[in-house]
């Protein structure tokens, strides 16, 4: 027996089409003028932290590749 993805899903009740700029707007969201605006300096407690999460990232990222 099978059946449709169409069965499985939830109603969503309709919700009106906003373009993100708008949203980016709404938000008060601005363009990144820097890439030092992206530094959040205390981010990672430890320089063993930041290895790990970094071996992590470089994992997943490999196994993407595969």
């Amino acid at each position: 027996m099978t059946s449709s993805n169409a069965e499985q899903m939830p109603e969503w009740p309709t919700a009106e089409h906003v373009p993100a700029e708008e949203l980016a707007r709404r938000q008060g969201i601005r363009p990144v003028d820097s890439v030092n605006d992206l530094a959040r300096p205390g981010l990672f407690e430890s320089d063993e932290e930041l290895d790990e999460f970094l071996a992590d990232l470089y994992t997943s990222r490999r196994a993407g590749a595969a």
